[in-house]
């Protein structure tokens, strides 16, 4: 049964369907936008067009920006010799936040799924290789923790390798606040053998 109209069911709908936005929030989001004044809901159109056309890949590193090259691989003071392998822009941010890591990055766009039908040929990997043929020093493998990440970063550790190129992974572990007891076996064996000295 619809209860409201067909612009406002159409308008929920359409919110619904993004990632992370469940029904009530579409709700949510869909009243807000109506009671919005016009000029901000035309504002929120433009931009959400203007980022649709204008946002295209970086040509060094992958990630999403709307120039040729991102602010990260167009900074001098980076690292350039020192590559930092992530899934997606999301984890690129992810890094950028700590305001620690001084290296570019690479983005693959996804990682290797057998069972959703990813493979190596679906993911910037070939991309990867080539920036290689640079004065590369070390790549760091940034990928998530699951199943799909783990393989990932064994494929990528296995095509660098034999180009003489230094291959870590980052370490993972234990989460501030996390009881010891809740926490998976691979999760607590990563975090002792990432352990530092205090």
């Amino acid at each position: 049964m619809e209860m409201y109209s067909g612009h406002i069911n159409k308008l929920i709908e359409e919110l619904a369907a993004l990632p992370g936005i469940g029904n009530k929030s579409a709700q949510r989001l869909a009243f807000h936008m109506i009671h919005m004044p016009k000029e901000k809901v035309n504002r929120l159109a433009k931009v959400m067009m203007e980022a649709r056309e204008n946002v295209r890949y970086c040509q060094e590193c992958y990630t999403l920006t709307d120039r040729d090259i991102c602010p990260v691989c167009s900074n001098q003071k980076r690292n350039h010799n020192l590559i930092m392998v992530v899934e997606n822009s999301r984890d690129l941010a992810a890094y950028e936040k700590t305001g620690k890591f001084e290296g570019v990055y690479h983005v693959l766009h996804g990682a290797i799924s057998p069972m959703l039908g990813i493979g190596p040929g679906d993911i910037k990997l070939k991309e990867l290789v080539a920036r290689l043929e640079g004065d590369v020093e070390e790549v760091i493998i940034a990928t998530n923790s699951s199943l799909e990440g783990e393989t990932t970063a064994m494929y990528i550790s296995k095509l660098i390798k034999p180009v003489g190129v230094k291959v870590t992974r980052i370490a993972s572990g234990v989460p501030v606040g996390g009881d010891l007891e809740y926490i998976d076996e691979v999760t607590l064996l990563r975090a002792l053998e990432g352990r530092v000295e205090i």
